[in-house]
């Protein structure tokens, strides 16, 4: 769905409604006879660099010039006398080829504040998703350790997905699946049952502090677990490591704001019956066949570059076989859409996955959706930080939040597409200055909410009932009117292209152009001047300033201060 169509009518902004405007006019030329064609979907609409060239410029002349059989000039000129007669437009202009420049009436503009006003936490919110049900997969991590810096990227970004998905009218489901089956469990078990004995690491084992801790933890919780001997013992560790590791996964993510709704265990996916039942489904389409001793799934006829293995020759499963029950068991939860968020080292994941949504009778383009995620390098001091005190490795999630703190870890997290790797700068995180991006969103909402407090203390109102948008004339106001008007289709386009870095990038651009009309714009009366409509007007696109910042902010799950 395009972005253009998704401003709900309850927030609908100035652009949306002139690109309403733009196709009811080419509707009623063509009607008339003034040019042939057809009606396009819709108009694209930009903001001019230079300002001088009005509010919003369109190329749709040039788009419709071939149909109609005359010059892109002469539809132009035929779109703009009919656009002139509209009261929210002040003036149309034709330049070039055959682009159209429009020009807003100011107090129609400005009456984009008593929408976001009332609008409230809601603005900027639709309902292009409305009736799609989504889930969203973006931790899939073994109970054997900490979270790790690759977690930490889809911690944040998966989390501001998910709200972004649910602001465009989605219902979604933020799952974390817990890879607790197989070796790596065993090895887990074993190596903290060696700790707890003060017997060496097995060979392959896991290592690190936290090893030695979990170990500690489950003797003063039970010491009877020593009394124990063999394969119970040793069982006995792993099932109650499993436990403590994956509470303390759980507490770092939620000291973090990342929120799931589904724990998913990989195990029940066995124990339940939905793997056999899962290849049941995938039998009756046509696509398991036996070779060799072992069950296949016929991946190659969707585009996989090889068949792959549900049951080996010696009858144990395959880690696919719980990836095609895991997608089907989604499916028939409810979900329409399937979200996997993958690390930068699972490039191979994308055939095979949409290889099974094509196999399960699915549409694999709309069905399944996968991003992957590259790699995360922290830098402080100038130089890479690659040891973590407590994992023995790569530096950890909690250990992260305890350097820079929550916001600036999730917004510089959030604010970098995924395909790319990214570096993170602990100096600049830790730093007060315009340099680090999260501080310069933040101040912007503070500096706003310390603008009005000193405007009530004045008596200087920014309540709707007070608000005149006809003072709102300034060129500042304008070019910060048109920054607000963009959010709702920012977001909705964050949603559509399951990009949430769109809505860190816009909110940067937001505080740059509120200082600027703070730089040019009084808020508050000099001296002894008298507060006059202009100042209440002006307080007013201040507090939906600091509204839509603070949207935007909640949005990617970052505190919106009131002071700093």
């Amino acid at each position: 769905m395009s972005p253009e169509s998704t401003a709900t009518e309850s927030t609908q902004d100035a652009q949306t409604a002139l690109e309403a405007h733009i196709l009811g006019v080419v509707a009623q030329a063509i009607s008339r006879g003034a040019f042939t064609g057809e009606v396009p979907a819709s108009v694209r609409l930009e903001r001019p660099k230079n300002r001088d060239h009005g509010d919003y410029a369109t190329s749709i002349a040039l788009q419709l010039a071939k149909a109609a059989g005359i010059t892109p000039q002469e539809v132009a000129k035929i779109i703009a006398a009919d656009l002139t007669a509209l009261d929210a437009i002040t003036s149309v202009d034709v330049a070039g080829p055959g682009f159209i420049n429009i020009t807003l009436n100011r107090t129609s503009q400005a009456e984009l504040v008593r929408t976001i006003l009332v609008a409230g936490d809601k603005y900027g919110h639709s309902n292009s998703l409305n009736g799609v049900s989504i889930n969203l997969e973006f931790i899939s991590a073994n109970p054997t350790g900490p979270l790790h810096l690759g977690h930490t990227r889809w911690a944040a970004v998966g989390d501001a997905l998910g709200r972004v998905l649910s602001a465009a009218g989605a219902k979604v489901t933020q799952e974390f699946y817990i890879n607790d089956r197989g070796n790596q469990m065993d090895l887990f078990g074993a190596s903290v049952e060696a700790a707890a004995l003060g017997l060496p690491i097995p060979e392959n084992g896991y290592q690190g502090e936290y090893i030695g801790d979990l170990a500690k933890d489950l003797v003063a919780q039970d010491k009877s677990i020593l009394n124990l001997a063999g394969e119970a013992r040793t069982t006995e560790f792993r099932e109650r490591a499993y436990k403590l590791q994956l509470a303390q996964q759980q507490g770092v993510l939620e000291t973090f704001r990342t929120h799931f709704d589904v724990w998913f265990s990989e195990r029940t996916l066995h124990e339940s019956g939905a793997v056999e039942h899962g290849m049941d489904k995938l039998r009756k389409q046509g696509h398991v066949f036996e070779l060799d001793d072992a069950t296949w799934l016929r991946t190659t006829d969707y585009g996989d570059d090889k068949d792959r293995v549900l049951i080996k020759s010696d009858g144990s499963y395959t880690y696919f076989s719980s990836d095609t029950a895991y997608y089907i068991n989604k499916r028939e939860r409810g979900s329409d859409i399937c979200i996997y968020m993958l690390g930068a080292d699972h490039h191979g994941y994308v055939g095979r996955l949409k290889a099974i949504a094509a196999c399960a009778g699915d549409d694999p383009e709309y069905n399944v959706h996968i991003l992957i995620g590259q790699l995360v390098k922290i830098m402080e001091g100038g130089e890479e930080v690659k040891l973590s005190k407590r994992a023995g490795t790569i530096i950890t999630l909690e250990e992260l939040v305890e350097k820079v703190g929550v916001d600036a870890a999730r917004y510089t997290l959030i604010r970098y597409p995924v395909e790319t790797p990214m570096v993170l700068d602990v100096d600049v995180l830790k730093s007060n200055t315009n340099e680090n991006p999260v501080y310069y969103v933040q101040y912007a909402h503070a500096r706003i909410a310390g603008v009005l407090r000193n405007a009530a203390e004045l008596n200087i109102s920014s309540e709707l009932a007070d608000f005149d948008p006809a003072q709102l004339s300034h060129d500042r106001e304008n070019e910060l009117l048109g920054s607000l008007a963009q959010f709702p289709r920012i977001v909705a386009s964050a949603a559509e292209l399951r990009e949430p870095h769109r809505v860190a990038r816009y909110l940067e651009e937001l505080a740059g152009v509120y200082h600027g009309f703070y730089a040019d714009c009084r808020v508050l009366p000099l001296g002894d001047e008298p507060a006059a409509a202009v100042h209440s007007a002006r307080a007013a696109l201040c507090a939906a300033t600091k509204q839509t910042l603070n949207n935007g902010l909640q949005l990617l799950g970052v505190s919106a201060p009131e002071r700093m």
